[in-house]
């Protein structure tokens, strides 16, 4: 789970005196979306593949005050990069220790990869996303709920947080379905989302359509 589980190192940090161009290419060769450099072996920030073919010929140190300054620490938790995966739109994020000293790279093509075993994930199951009041909301109880059905609860995240409610998305076996969501509304829940088909809820419309159809004689 720690970032330098993840490491590679075959795409190079540049220094300030390389050229522009070198870096653009070897971005492109690679197909990530920044470069990185470094001085003295300490990382200095980043730049995107874009901006660099919008740049003038030259060094990098000329674009010094573009540098982009995201990294992740290597003892950091992998669920830690996805926020800097999205917040800077990059493919690519580069590591560093506590001295902020180049380490190497993770790409989020092998975090994706590592996220994808997960039984949240891996596993066939139902998706539900519930909605309760913020001051009702237990981990315990949602738990409960699902395994009082017979169910397996694979993994739980929080949607929303608003100021009166909360909303949960969850992964669960495919066992009872329709059961959980009658207990979850008998304990105050909202059923917001359902990604699975509702035998109940089936056999409702085709009755109802058969009684359509009946009218229309």
């Amino acid at each position: 789970m720690y970032i330098k589980d993840y490491l590679s190192k075959d795409f190079p940090a540049f220094s300030i005196s390389d050229s522009i161009e070198e870096a653009s290419e070897l971005a492109k060769e690679f197909g990530y979306s920044h470069i990185f450099i470094k001085k003295k072996g300490i990382y200095m920030g980043a730049l995107s593949q874009s901006f660099l073919e919008d740049s003038p010929e030259g060094q990098l140190g000329s674009l010094a005050m573009h540098f982009e300054k995201f990294a992740i620490s290597e003892d950091s938790n992998i669920w830690d990069s996805i926020k800097l995966f999205h917040t800077f739109n990059t493919n690519v994020v580069p590591v560093i220790n506590s001295d902020e000293k180049f380490l190497g790279y993770i790409c989020c093509d092998d975090i994706f990869s590592e996220f994808s075993k997960y039984p949240i994930f891996s596993e066939a199951g139902a998706i539900l996303t519930v909605q309760t009041n913020s001051l009702h909301y237990s981990m315990v109880e949602v738990a409960k709920i699902i395994e009082s059905n017979n169910s397996k609860l694979y993994g739980c995240f929080i949607t929303a947080v608003k100021e009166d409610h909360i909303e949960l998305t969850l992964k669960i076996s495919q066992d009872n379905l329709s059961s959980i969501d009658e207990t979850f509304e008998r304990f105050g829940y909202t059923v917001i989302n359902k990604f699975y088909n509702d035998q109940k809820e089936d056999l409702l419309k085709d009755r109802f359509g058969f009684f359509q159809k009946y009218l229309e004689f």
